[in-house]
């Protein structure tokens, strides 16, 4: 009933947490035979949003049924990683890309770890069935139960969203940030990495300050025009279907505004996917 209030003009839900707000849901309809139009509970509500306000930065739910999950995809240099790391920090859930999950089955020899270093060290494409298992290992683990997750450019193809369904995973949520190509092109072409630091500049966007480190930036070599397009061409070839495999809980983000619009914008569908599962 609460779910579109808000405090000093933020969302409850995302001051408060959906665990706590659904448990003050239950608090209300329990009272509700005893308060007038549940004036008694939103004026509660408010009371710990304010408190809440003031010791809590970031949202988290510690249910399995509670926490956030959530499948973002975009382009090469659409902005993933910014708000990846944006969405990771404010609401608390665990960040994975498929690389870092095949390499850590690998490193830890599960099952399906090691039927991927089969095929990695054969120099073969790990077949879909195994990256599955590999994902469905990794979400199963407790911090993925008890913080939610965010899987990161996953799936890519309409067979491992097939895949992904069928392994019951399922999300409450599907991003998609949506940038021109020609954006894209300007984005990779210009990007240079200081080779001792990691961090990557801009050559337009956000090239550096100092000239020491203007001297010593590398040119990725698949960070070309031909390159991209051709990455670009590969990676449109599959998104359509992938997206239509999450039609119902899909959004589309313009992602060629500035990363602190874009923020807003995925902050404003992943509120109101929780206060639709809120409501449920």
């Amino acid at each position: 009933m609460f779910l579109d209030d808000e405090f000093d003009g933020v969302p409850l839900v995302r001051i408060m947490g959906l665990k706590r707000l659904r448990r003050m849901t239950r608090r209300q309809r329990r009272a509700s035979n005893a308060a007038s139009a549940g004036g008694v509970v939103s004026k509660e509500l408010r009371s710990s949003a304010s408190a809440s306000s003031e010791s809590e930065n970031t949202t988290k739910c510690s249910s399995d049924d509670e926490t956030l999950k959530i499948i973002i995809a975009g382009a090469p240099a659409s902005g993933k990683g910014t708000q990846c790391e944006a969405i990771r920090s404010k609401y608390g859930v665990v960040h994975l890309s498929t690389g870092d999950m095949l390499r850590a089955a690998v490193s830890e020899g599960t099952d399906v770890g090691r039927a991927a270093k089969d095929y990695m060290d054969a120099g073969k494409l790990v077949p879909d069935e195994v990256i599955i298992g590999v994902v469905k290992d990794r979400l199963s683990q407790p911090d993925c139960v008890s913080s939610g997750w965010l899987l990161d450019g996953f799936p890519r193809t309409p067979a491992q969203a097939t895949a992904l369904k069928s392994a019951g995973v399922s999300a409450d949520c599907f991003l998609f940030l949506n940038v021109p190509d020609s954006l894209l092109i300007d984005r990779v072409v210009g990007r240079r990495t200081d080779p001792i630091t990691g961090k990557i500049y801009h050559m337009t966007f956000s090239p550096p300050d100092d000239d020491e480190i203007l001297g010593r930036l590398e040119h990725r070599s698949d960070d070309t025009e031909e390159k991209v397009v051709v990455r670009l061409e590969q990676f449109h070839s599959n998104v359509d279907a992938v997206r239509g495999s999450y039609e119902d809980i899909g959004a589309e983000i313009d992602g060629s505004l500035s990363p602190g619009e874009v923020g807003d914008l995925i902050d404003s569908v992943i509120e109101e996917k929780v206060a639709a599962k809120t409501a449920a």
